[in-house]
């Protein structure tokens, strides 16, 4: 399971809210590629980079921070927020982004988004799914819509998309632990049987049809094997390390010890 720390901007500085809610901004760091030089000394690989300006403006924002951390780091870099039109996504990876995020424009555009995913391949595009009491959020969090979850999921799933990122809402920067049965619930909906031939005869292996990465609410590393346990592919993990629930130390032993 990879380990992913978050950095969510705002104005070009390290923010985190609790439940998406811009009125709870608290800000950690000024400069976010202090961040993320610390996580890179400490073996982390992957970082989860949020532009919470360009996901309330519907457009990409923060793109000279990823610009920053991908010129002077060698993390693999995930973006989203805000990113609605192709120049956005054009944008994002030529600033450097390994991967982009995308909620909003899967939701209101499908099209487009459909688009994207056959352009770059299910490896560069990540459907992001972030919902409140199983129903899809999006623009920033600020607009709850009536689309189901796993529903939703399910359907990109059969158009190709492998990777999804899944936040609770409700748990989001509360530090209250992530939600276990949601994501038990979505790994066993989204699994696939793969029939293969063998010596005893023809059997069906069931395995994750998804590459699920959970983010909301971790709050202690004790979390992280149950997470792994269940089969999520990733996790993204933000307050905790800021509020130092989670040291840098224990996730970089997490590292070594799992390869």
């Amino acid at each position: 399971m990879r380990i992913i720390p978050a950095i969510d901007t705002i104005e070009g500085k390290c923010v985190r809210l609790s439940k998406g809610d811009y009125d709870t901004k608290k800000v950690y760091n000024e400069h976010p590629l202090e961040i993320a030089k610390q996580f890179e000394d400490h073996g982390i690989q992957y970082l989860h980079l949020v532009d919470l300006d360009g996901a309330k403006s519907k457009r990409i924002i923060n793109h000279k921070v990823l610009e920053q951390i991908a010129s002077k780091t060698d993390l693999k870099i995930d973006f989203g927020g805000g990113l609605k039109s192709d120049e956005d996504l054009h944008i994002a990876f030529e600033s450097g982004a390994n991967q982009v995020t995308g909620g909003s424009i899967a939701v209101k555009d499908k099209t487009t988004f459909l688009s994207w995913l056959s352009a770059y391949g299910a490896n560069k595009i990540i459907l992001g799914a972030d919902a409140k009491d199983e129903k899809i959020a999006v623009s920033g969090w600020q607009e709850e819509s009536e689309l189901e979850l796993i529903p939703f999921v399910k359907k990109y799933q059969k158009d190709g998309i492998q990777y999804v990122i899944c936040t609770d809402i409700s748990k989001d920067g509360m530090l209250e632990g992530p939600s276990f049965s949601l994501y038990k619930k979505l790994l066993r909906e989204t699994r696939v049987v793969r029939t293969e031939i063998g010596g005893s005869g023809v059997i069906d292996i069931e395995e994750n049809g998804i590459k699920l990465i959970a983010s909301g609410g971790i709050s202690t590393f004790d979390e992280l094997p149950k997470l792994k346990e269940l089969g999520c592919e990733g996790v993204i993990i933000g307050k905790a390390i800021y509020e130092n629930r989670i040291s840098l130390k224990q996730l970089e032993n997490y590292i070594l010890r799992n390869g």
